[in-house]
């Protein structure tokens, strides 16, 4: 039986499935961008861009350099960002540019730092957090009564979302099952924290006293969608659950149809997908609409930081910068260059990732519990009162089917 959960957070989708199980959230357009200096002169210099008008662009890229900075309020800082793509998208020096960034965060990373950064933001702000609360929802309802768990987990988080799963594991009130946990890396800055990440995980399911086995899949130069059951060490009484927060976007547009088709063939009890709501994959033949998207959903997540920390958070500024090499891979690199395997950011919308996953999954809504504990969540945070706003409504996209 499969399932698949559209979960309802902002500007998020999730997807959960069993075996075909599938969670999705689709979240809305949210609030559209406000004319202020920084959008109205950043859509100008688009614009000058698309037609090639060469003295308008210098003019523009002159005027924005002005008035931007990345330690300023929010429009200086989104014109700082969108400046720095747009400059390497009329001088063609995107991929040489996203290259030297991506060094540069590589070379200042390490575990504490990128742990306390996202331990901060899921502290600060719900964007991630909804995610784990849903996911790991769908996951422990399709486990109930199994004793012998597998999660498949292709994430971006570090592992943050499984010691709540590992505690609720251990107060079932059953037997305490074994779990396996398969890491499968795919982001370039994770690979190099693992080991840290092993260890942490293997003391905590001993504290927790859940039978637990970790393992990493590198991936290295091989396409997620390649990988095998053996490989990912699937067997026949394991029941299974696969998870994807954040990373699908990641995976070449042209090659997510191989990945779905891997975990169907995985038969998975749930598969829960976490993504943001945007859509950077039709329009990436189109740089004027593609411009539009990526503006539009910068600008809401630049507001929610600056709700959410103080403007002079490291952390704010760390998760700014991380925006700003997104934005230039969108922005100014063209897809056919190789730029790097992991780093497509070619996000895609929950209407879209529904009509993926449709040809192998079908979708289910969450529980009752599970939208309680999300409603939890968003009660803690200032985004309840633009809920209630909205009429108590929660985007969802539901369905279901028997294999």
């Amino acid at each position: 039986m499969e399932r698949t959960h559209h979960s309802p957070y902002t500007n998020h989708q999730t997807t959960s499935t069993p075996q075909s199980n599938h969670t999705y959230s689709d979240s809305g357009e949210g609030c559209e961008v406000e004319d202020k200096w920084a959008p109205r002169l950043l859509r100008e210099c688009a614009r000058a861009i698309y037609v090639k008008d060469s003295a308008k662009i210098n003019h523009l890229l002159w005027m924005l350099n002005e008035l931007s900075s990345p330690y300023g309020d929010c429009d200086q800082k989104l014109a700082s960002y969108f400046l720095q793509a747009l400059f390497c998208k009329a001088t063609e020096s995107g991929p040489r540019c996203y290259k030297t960034l991506v060094s540069v965060a590589d070379k200042s990373h390490c575990f504490d730092s990128a742990r306390k950064l996202i331990l901060k933001f899921q502290e600060v702000s719900p964007w991630t957090t909804f995610g784990h609360v849903a996911s790991n929802g769908a996951i422990l309802e399709a486990f109930d009564g199994e004793t012998k768990l597998h999660i498949i987990d292709i994430s971006n988080t570090l592992c943050t979302q499984w010691p709540t799963l590992l505690e609720a594991l251990a107060t079932r009130s059953d037997e305490t099952p074994s779990l396996k946990l398969t890491v499968v890396v795919t982001a370039s800055l994770v690979r190099s924290v693992m080991k840290e990440i092993t260890q942490r995980m293997e003391k905590f399911a001993r504290l927790m006293g859940v039978p637990f086995e970790f393992n990493v899949i590198t991936g290295s130069n091989r396409l997620l969608g390649q990988l095998t059951k053996e490989e990912l060490g699937v067997h026949e009484d394991e029941a299974i659950a696969v998870n994807c927060i954040g990373a699908l976007r990641r995976v070449e547009v042209e090659e997510r149809e191989d990945v779905i088709r891997l975990f169907s063939s995985l038969k998975p009890r749930v598969v829960t997908i976490v993504e943001e709501e945007a859509d950077f994959a039709s329009s990436r033949s189109d740089f004027a609409k593609c411009f539009e998207e990526c503006l539009r959903y910068y600008t809401l997540y630049f507001e929610m930081l600056e709700e959410s920390f103080t403007p002079t958070s490291n952390e704010r500024l760390m998760l700014e910068r991380e925006c700003s090499r997104s934005i230039v891979r969108v922005l100014s690199c063209d897809d056919t260059q190789n730029i790097g395997s992991g780093d497509c950011e070619r996000r895609e919308k929950g209407n879209q990732w529904c009509q993926r996953l449709k040809e192998q999954f079908s979708p289910v809504g969450f529980s009752d519990d599970v939208v309680d504990d999300v409603k939890a969540l968003l009660r803690r945070t200032r985004l309840w009162d633009k809920y209630q706003k909205c009429g108590d409504k929660m985007p969802q996209h539901n369905t279901q089917a028997v294999e």
